[in-house]
């Protein structure tokens, strides 16, 4: 039965960690509607390395021209294609501060909001909020710079709270500054990627202090998995959607199950 719930947390994870709905929301919500909480931060930390999986086998190709750009340029065989990505190497750099710095200071604090459904789902309401209001954003294509990088990755340190979206958060900013859907929701994931790894790093200590059972391991394999499988087929839709401006679907849902959620919490405490 364990075994089962890790598999259906990590379907969650890996649907949810890039679908603008909040991830981090819907492992708090979906831990407490299973009684599955017992692997804490390390499960959670595995599913985010599952999710880690997808977008490096979707953005394989941007991926490999980031870490080729900064030995051609070195070598001095850089052509603009080069620049362009050595500069994306900078900027997803710039876009990491924020949260590493919410991460090391504020890591206490934040490991207790986990633990508040309540908060998951008010943080779900901000969401809904900010994904109606981006089919309102005009259209432009600004480039990715030094401090659109920045605020952009203010919105992912903020998004460390659960319920609030990172794809969702980050992407509207972007938006809001100019910078193209697409363009936007591509540095976005690949953007994720030091987030995550920051975040699992962060908690190895624990899982050193604290080391899962064999049967433990199981569901923290099998949640991996299922997570890795779920976010590749989560980015492909979600750029599909972002094409067609229609952030505004996952607003609607952010809504209807922060107010079913609400509903339930206010009427159990009764």
């Amino acid at each position: 039965m364990e075994l089962l719930k890790a598999i259906i947390l990590g379907i969650v994870q890996g649907l949810t960690e890039f679908l603008p709905v909040s991830s981090s929301g819907h492992l708090v919500i979906g831990s407490e509607l299973l009684n599955f909480q017992e692997q804490g931060v390390v499960f959670d930390v595995c599913l985010h390395l599952g999710t880690l999986v997808s977008v490096i086998i979707v953005f394989r190709e941007e991926l490999l021209a980031m870490v080729k750009a900064p030995i051609a340029l070195l070598r001095g065989s850089g052509d603009a294609n080069d620049h362009h990505y050595f500069r994306w190497d900078m900027y997803v750099v710039l876009a990491t501060l924020p949260a590493v710095f919410v991460g090391l200071f504020f890591k206490d604090a934040i490991q207790q909001l986990f633990s508040s459904i309540l908060v998951a789902y008010c943080m779900l309401v901000v969401t809904g909020v900010l994904m109606i209001i981006a089919q309102y954003i005009p259209e432009r294509d600004k480039p990715v710079n030094w401090y659109r990088s920045i605020l952009v990755g203010c919105a992912q340190a903020c998004a460390i709270l659960p319920g609030l979206s990172r794809s969702g958060s980050t992407i509207f900013v972007g938006m809001y500054l100019g910078i193209s859907r697409e363009k936007i929701a591509r540095f976005s994931f690949i953007m994720s990627i030091p987030a995550i790894l920051g975040a699992a790093v962060l908690q190895f200590g624990e899982l050193f202090r604290n080391p899962p059972t064999n049967d433990a391991l199981l569901n923290l394999a099998a949640g991996t998995v299922m997570s890795a499988v779920a976010g590749y087929f989560a980015i492909k839709l979600l750029l599909d959607i972002i094409r067609r401006n229609r952030l505004q679907w996952f607003g609607y849902y952010c809504l209807l199950l922060a107010a079913v959620g609400l509903i339930h919490h206010f009427l159990s405490a009764a």
